[in-house]
């Protein structure tokens, strides 16, 4: 796209180019002290009051004004290696137990053990362990637990025994989270830097992106520590800088040295080239960029705090990448002049700098632009097919019980909830009555208390618990279930009580405020918030995104055909994951257990980050059409000339962009699982099926229209990028 020197792009690749080591100085003074930050500041966790939504954010609230809320709990499963155990394994069960508790009993993170609780089987023991202090971080106190049940296992070779609770669990998997984290990253460096090396055949060249993006995501891991006080982090904000900082960092860089390299092949100068890529390429990276932030910033709109501070890491990281690839690259790209094709990598460097117009290009574009008509409606017509099982898409937040089976802790859970079925899952209700109504409190509980244990949804071997405030004006019934959250029988317990059971019990108080919560609660008031949301957030991000691209390109066709495009193709994406997730057919293959469902907030972060992603390489695209319609084209060789022209930057683009998300596709937590297939997916629809038929067959079908209501036609002269550059190559300082 033909842009002028004006162009902040533009100005800010001049003043790089002519002021290298400032650039270079500065950017580097910027990345170590942004790093430095999150040694300095801790980064602040979210809290579970934090992540709640709904009428289970009431009744935690509730809970906490009540000074009723639980402290952190582990149990101590005790039993035998074998079903029926002997008389001398009973007694050392029982003495196991009662060694453990005097042991437990005497470290400082504890407050209390139970007494040896018989499983009603009557093969295993149970320790009820309370822990001082803040339940949300109790996972960092809960290792000497750990270890002194870990030392009884090894005095007791004969029995099993082990541990599962919030604190111990929410260890485990952050511990593993970090190494899946780890490999992903370990396996996305050198796999993008191959592809780099394919593309470039320049071992600097292709190096330069890798290490632009990985200094991104070092910088934002100490700005997000900094944000997280603003919005605090739920665990999973790190995954999602390095899944946006690699492909988006490595990606803006691309777009840069392609036409870099380019321009020198046509005899520019390092200089001259620098000029005209920042004119042009510069440009595009900047309306990509900001695309994706303004995208991202739509999570806002979701009213939950996890997404927020998702779109808050990714919003950094895509600014630091952006900034990076129009300041620092060039001053990079000057001071190494030549040398930034070396070292050579032979036979790939013949390849990568292969001239002329690709025929197999030629060849994929024919059909669109010869029956424009009948490719757009059969290509249509195919992503809207793989789009309609997502009509039945079945979202389920996670849940305890939906964390792998490789960790320890949550094999102790399944045979914990197998001997204790009560465990399973727990309904709370909390309540709070003006002064003055306790003793109507204490009456109105005790009649709710029957009324559940009177329902067959809550026929368990304990009965239901209640618990009052110290002033009296306050209690808390806690229900068991015989069901996992996420089962119907869970949904239901919730909404009998929520319907029937509490509303019954305490109809007629004056003032009472009261909220159902606990784990099925909370899942359901989440997908809830979120299916509410989501119209909001898909119509606040397509209006900025037809705002955006009508501002570069001056189009309201454009803009209009960006959309749907966009809209197409994470339909698309959408209708792939459930065919997927929601069913058993690709377990073998992707290494997972299906659980029936999406996570249900990974569709509506998907939407927001594809819909930001797939204008990285369509605005540049885009550009490129322009440009030839600008110097004289018709509207089908524009086409033509603009996406095969484009082709090998865009490929390679798209498969850094892949290779980095599947990647993140091949962990074992379904959430990054879910969300690295998504975004492979996406994108490689977006870079075959839309870019090769829809794209051209619609902009074909347009012809002029493409460009209304503004007047891009035949300028017959030099596009003004290149004229800048003319002037730019005598005032850079090489």
């Amino acid at each position: 796209m033909p842009v002028s020197n004006r162009h902040f792009a533009s100005r800010m690749g001049r003043w790089g180019a002519t002021h290298p080591w400032t650039a270079i100085l500065l950017w580097l003074v910027v990345v170590v002290g942004a790093f430095s930050i999150g040694t300095v500041i801790e980064t602040k966790q979210a809290t579970n009051q934090d992540l709640l939504v709904g009428e289970a954010a009431e009744a935690a609230r509730l809970i906490e004004e009540n000074g009723l809320r639980n402290p952190a709990a582990e149990n101590i499963l005790i039993g035998t290696r074998a079903d029926r155990a002997t008389a001398a394994q009973t007694a050392e069960r029982t003495a196991a137990a009662t060694e453990l508790r005097r042991r437990l009993a005497a470290l400082p993170e504890v407050a209390s053990v139970s007494d040896p609780i018989g499983s009603p089987n009557g093969r295993a023991l149970l320790l009820q362990v309370s822990m001082k202090g803040d339940a949300d971080t109790a996972a960092d106190r809960v290792t000497p637990l750990l270890t002194a049940t870990a030392d009884t296992q090894k005095q007791h070779p004969g029995l099993l025994i082990e541990q599962a609770g919030d604190a111990s669990v929410k260890h485990d998997f952050q511990e593993w989270l970090a190494k899946d984290l780890q490999k992903a990253t370990v396996i996305s460096v050198p796999v993008t830097l191959a592809i780099l090396l394919l593309i470039f055949g320049a071992l600097v060249m292709a190096g330069v992106p890798v290490l632009l993006g990985l200094m991104a995501v070092a910088s934002t891991m100490g700005l997000w520590a900094l944000a997280s006080h603003l919005v605090p982090d739920p665990g999973m904000v790190t995954d999602v800088i390095v899944l946006m900082g690699l492909a988006v960092g490595v990606d803006y860089c691309l777009f840069y040295l392609r036409r870099y390299r380019e321009e020198c092949a046509n005899g520019y100068d390092p200089a001259s080239a620098v000029g005209i890529a920042a004119a042009t390429s510069g440009h595009s990276v900047m309306v990509s960029g900001i695309a994706v932030i303004v995208s991202a910033a739509g999570l806002y709109l979701s009213g939950d705090v996890m997404l927020a501070s998702m779109a808050t890491g990714a919003i950094i990281v895509v600014a630091v990448a952006m900034v990076s690839a129009v300041t620092v690259l060039p001053a990079l790209l000057v001071k190494l002049g030549r040398a930034v094709d070396r070292p050579r990598v032979p036979l790939v460097r013949r390849l990568s700098q292969r001239n002329g117009t690709p025929r197999v290009w030629g060849f994929l574009l024919r059909p669109a632009t010869r029956r424009p008509l009948i490719s757009l409606v059969v290509a249509v017509g195919g992503l809207v097919a793989l789009a309609l099982p997502a009509l039945d898409m079945n979202l389920k937040a996670t849940q305890v019980d939906d964390f792998p089976r490789s960790l320890s802790t949550m094999r102790t859970y399944d045979r914990l909830v197998d001997a204790f079925p009560s465990t399973a899952n727990t309904d709370t209700v909390a309540v709070r009555v003006p002064a003055g109504e306790s003793e109507q409190l204490r009456a109105r509980m005790t009649r709710l208390s029957e009324s559940v244990r009177q329902d067959p949804l809550f026929a368990t071997d304990s009965p239901p618990r209640i618990r009052y405030s110290a002033d009296g004006r306050g209690a808390v019934l806690e229900a068991g279930t015989p069901t996992a959250p996420g089962t119907d029988p869970a949904r239901d317990s919730v909404t009998r009580l929520r319907a029937d059971l509490v509303p019954d019990a305490l109809r007629g108080v004056p003032g009472v405020e009261y909220a159902v919560g606990g784990a099925q609660a909370e899942d359901m008031d989440y997908t809830s918030n979120l299916n509410s949301r989501l119209p909001l957030v898909i119509g606040g991000v397509f209006a900025l995104t037809f705002l955006i691209i009508l501002l570069a390109f001056r189009s309201v066709v454009v803009a209009m055909t960006t959309v749907v495009l966009n809209l197409l193709s994470v339909a698309a994406s959408f209708g792939f994951l459930c065919l997927v997730f929601q069913r058993n057919w690709a377990e073998d293959l992707l290494d997972f257990t299906s659980t029936g469902h999406v996570v249900s907030w990974v569709p509506i972060l998907l939407f927001v980050i594809l819909s930001g992603l797939s204008l990285d390489y369509h605005v540049f695209v885009v550009s490129r059409i322009r440009e030839s319609v600008v110097a004289g084209m018709t509207t089908k060789n524009a086409v033509v000339d603009g996406i095969t022209r484009t082709a090998g930057v865009v490929t390679g683009a798209a498969a850094v962009m892949v290779a980095v998300f599947a990647t993140f596709g091949t962990l074992t937590f379904i959430e990054m699982k879910q969300i690295g297939v998504g975004l492979a997916v996406a994108i490689v629809i977006d870079a075959t099926i839309i870019r090769i038929y829809v794209l051209p067959a619609a902009m074909t079908l347009l012809g002029r229209a493409n460009w209304w209501p503004s007047r891009t036609g035949p300028s017959g002269s030099l596009p003004e990028s290149r004229r800048s550059a003319e002037t730019f190559r005598d005032t850079a300082r090489v």
